[in-house]
């Protein structure tokens, strides 16, 4: 009898174990659960950050793409169009130079040389007419229309123009005018910052110094 008694208090035991055992791991699932709902939301919340910043990263991006395309779209300046000339007493004509304060206009021949200036005025040095860079002309102080005579009566702010086949009728104003020996060549500097320039060149009465007029192109 007593025996039975044991056995039954070790059954109980035994059971009480098992509940024991079986409520924790409710627990503990009950737990996983609750939790696991949390992390994809997390995850999803984390994921949403994520997309929203890559969203804005791309966007300048791509503004910024935009922008670029739009620089390159942009139309190049149109200028007015004008026929000129491409011979002029045997020789190749550069462009037209147009001086409306001194009422000069002439041709502007492509080679320098000295038989040339006896006929117009030249390209002395530089770029060629209208291109970006320093575009040097030089001429004789003879009292020809078509010579440099009148280009100590320019001042600064004087309009002139230059008309070429390619590009066009470009405006240009006087900023600077001086008197150089003719060892002093810093007038024929190429660099122009990017812009347009034109220096005409031509003797003093005397010839031993250098009228110089630098213009640079009018931007509206």
């Amino acid at each position: 009898m007593k025996i039975v008694r044991n056995l039954i208090k070790i059954f109980i035991i035994l059971l009480l174990l098992e509940l024991f055992i079986f409520f924790i791991e409710v627990e503990q699932q009950g737990t996983d659960i609750a939790n696991e709902p949390q992390e994809i939301m997390l995850t999803e919340e984390i994921k949403e950050e994520i997309e929203e910043t890559e969203e804005n990263e791309v966007q300048p991006k791509i503004n910024n793409e935009n922008e670029v395309v739009t620089e390159i779209q942009k139309p190049t300046k149109q200028y007015e169009k004008e026929d000129i000339i491409t011979e002029y007493k045997g020789y190749t004509v550069s462009s037209k130079l147009t001086i409306p304060t001194i009422s000069l206009e002439t041709y502007i021949l492509q080679n320098y040389s000295v038989n040339a200036l006896r006929v117009s005025v030249t390209k002395f040095w530089g770029v060629d007419a209208n291109q970006i860079g320093n575009f040097c002309i030089a001429g004789h102080n003879f009292k020809n229309k078509n010579m440099f005579s009148n280009l100590k009566k320019l001042n600064i702010g004087d309009r002139l123009f230059i008309s070429d086949n390619e590009i066009g009728k470009i405006e240009y104003e006087i900023y600077d005018k001086f008197i150089v020996f003719p060892h002093e060549t810093d007038c024929l500097n190429p660099e122009t910052n990017g812009k347009r320039e034109v220096t005409l060149i031509t003797c003093t009465i005397d010839s031993k110094q250098r009228i110089i007029i630098k213009a640079r192109e009018v931007e509206a």
